[in-house]
């Protein structure tokens, strides 16, 4: 990544840090640790997590979706990637704690150099893997240290006024946008547990429980998922754990005999009560380490296994993927009338990052779909666009002005589909530096969306695809290029990604969602990314000797071509650009006003 001569703008860290970080010592003092560590997750290994579980952000001022920090009695440190390098160091106070790159540095390692021997480092199974538990205290014990269980959280402790997980009721997601009852899902989940020869399965990532069970919620934000824990057993019937006030007669009605409604606080009771002598599926990535612990306590074997959900919900049936074409088209055209709003705005300089996101958010919930963004709006200026997951905030809210690059990554959760697209636009006349850096980016996106591969190919063998017109001229950008898309779920979805760490290794299949979205981040002064989202499909081709795959894109917005540099285009690159332009004008032009038509011819005309 480049530096340019500007430097990013610095944000106050949260200034009662300080005070939160001793309060957690004292805590740790009393229950005799010498240190604990922080996740940014919850219960559910939830990537997004409601505001009851947020902790780290609670204690350090991090505002990102992903890292954590280890606390010890005289040093303490946080962990994040690539995407958080420039936001850690404005939201985090580097006198309190170290800044530390994942994944170079990892929290175990970090603790197994700073451990003295005797040191008793606390940690919350309720919030980490079983795998990270056992590679964490075998590290620690080559150091004469031991990883400790806690019955409560130490920060829990110490957060005066924490908010309640959310009272909002669970509702059922209809079978014209899910495409598949319930019931039948059920039963392909007892077929898969009768076949393993397990008597019953463990569901508590919740984007698999909403899955299976067609319902929905409102417990974090912008993820409709509902705080919940299922058990599903081989003879069909299942147990749902959830708050008494989160149920309605419409999900009871909806739920039918088959699912059993239980309070959400007994639900570590029953692993350790009800499952003496069974064989037990539990997905090790995605159930936390109490889960384990509690079933083992009580005489269950259990059988870590995936979470047999995870792939099927990954690969969309055909209502799910007519679903999402409609949400991609309806989401392109708001996303379309923000573009020309902004090209009359944006030369003003009166609009702010704020505002401007506030605008898109309103175009989108005109379409009368919107149920909620599907995540919070990265709407960068300048610089701030070089900050890969920035999160515009009061004290860091920057003009739109002329001759400066902004960068809008957005999306919308609405009940047929969950969208995700980012477009980068020139305010003004950009620099050729710009535009030259831009049209290096547009050739790996369009490199990426004419992929054909073989079936069983993984993301990681396409991603350098996405790369390759950036290493030549020796750039990069330190994020993945494609992750998986829910319907009317998560924004960020697996088991499929595209990138070559964090992760890639999944097959490929017909059905599946992903983004493609390379980029180009230069620090302090701008930052670029195209995003569109693509369904992988089969792809018939006279002559092939094996099952071969492809990419259709789902999005369609203009992309900005006063930022190509068309010279730097193969006629196959401009071919491609053009036929995507004028699907584009093809799909929206009926869903705008009359007053915007020239504007989006001119927009979508050929390179």
């Amino acid at each position: 990544m480049s530096t340019a001569p500007l430097a990013p703008e610095k944000t106050a860290p949260v200034p009662h840090s300080a005070g939160r970080l001793a309060a957690l010592r004292d805590e740790l003092t009393r229950l005799d640790l010498q240190g604990f560590v922080i996740p940014l997750t919850d219960e559910h290994m939830s990537e997004y997590v409601g505001d009851y579980a947020q902790r780290l952000a609670w204690l350090t001022g991090f505002g990102g979706s992903a890292g954590s920090a280890v606390v010890l009695m005289d040093s303490a440190a946080i962990f994040v990637d690539g995407r958080y390098t420039l936001q850690v160091r404005d939201q985090v106070d580097g006198a309190l704690y170290d800044y530390c790159d994942l994944p170079a540095t990892l929290p175990a390692d970090w603790l197994a150099d700073h451990v003295r021997p005797g040191d008793g480092i606390g940690y919350d199974p309720w919030l980490h893997t079983r795998d990270w538990v056992r590679q964490t205290d075998q590290l620690l014990r080559t150091k004469g240290a031991a990883l400790i269980p806690l019955i409560e959280n130490p920060v829990d402790a110490v957060w005066e006024g924490r908010p309640a997980p959310s009272p909002a009721p669970a509702f059922p997601h209809d079978i014209a946008q899910a495409g598949k009852t319930h019931e039948e899902k059920l039963d392909d989940i007892a077929a898969w547990l009768r076949a393993r020869g397990d008597d019953a399965l463990i569901l508590s990532a919740l984007d698999s429980i909403a899955w299976a069970l067609n319902i929905r919620g409102s417990d974090v934000t912008h993820t409709p998922v509902a705080l919940s824990y299922t058990i599903a057993r081989a003879d069909g019937m299942v147990e749902l754990f959830i708050a008494p006030e989160k149920v309605t007669d419409a999900l009871r009605l909806h739920l039918g005999n088959r699912v059993v409604l239980r309070d959400r606080t007994d639900f570590a009771m029953a692993l350790a009560n009800d499952h003496a002598g069974k064989r037990v599926a539990v997905d090790p990535e995605r159930a936390v380490a109490a889960i384990f612990d509690r079933l083992e306590e009580g005489g269950a074997v259990t059988d870590a296994v995936r979470d047999p959900v995870v792939l099927a919900k990954a690969i969309k049936n055909p209502v799910e993927i007519a679903g999402h074409d409609a949400a991609q088209l309806r989401d392109g055209a708001a996303l379309t009338r923000f573009l020309h709003w902004m090209s009359v705005e944006g030369p003003k300089g009166s609009q702010t990052e704020q505002s401007a996101a506030d605008r898109l958010r309103a175009f989108r919930e005109e379409t009368g779909r919107l149920v909620d963004l599907s995540f919070d709006t990265i709407s960068g200026a300048g610089p701030n666009g070089a900050i890969v997951h920035y999160r515009v905030e009061e004290k860091t809210d920057r003009h739109i002005a002329p001759d400066m690059l902004y960068l809008v990554d957005s999306g919308g959760q609405y009940q047929d589909g969950t969208t995700d697209i980012t477009r980068t636009l020139a305010i003004g006349t950009p620099g050729e530096e710009m535009r030259e850096r831009f049209t290096l980016v547009l050739k790996g996106h369009i490199a990426l969306a004419g992929a054909i591969f073989p079936a069983g190919t993984r993301g990681g063998q396409l991603d350098t695809l996405a790369r390759r017109a950036l290493w030549e001229r020796g750039l990069d950008y330190a994020h993945g290029t494609g992750h998986g898309v829910g319907s009317f779920l998560s924004v960020h979805e697996g088991p499929q990604r595209i990138a070559t760490f964090g992760g890639g290794d999944e097959p490929l299949r017909a059905g599946m969602i992903c983004s493609n979205e390379p980029g180009y981040y230069k620090t302090g002064a701008y930052g670029i990314r195209i995003e569109n989202l693509v369904l992988i499909e089969d792809r018939d081709i006279v002559g092939a000797e094996k099952p071969m795959l492809g990419f259709r894109t789902l999005s369609h917005v203009p992309i900005d071509r006063t930022l190509i540099v068309a010279e730097m285009l193969s006629p196959e690159e401009r071919d491609w650009l053009n036929a995507y332009h004028a699907e584009t004008l093809r799909r929206v032009a009926p869903l705008v006003d009359e007053a915007m038509q020239p504007w989006l011819k001119a927009a979508c005309a050929p390179v």
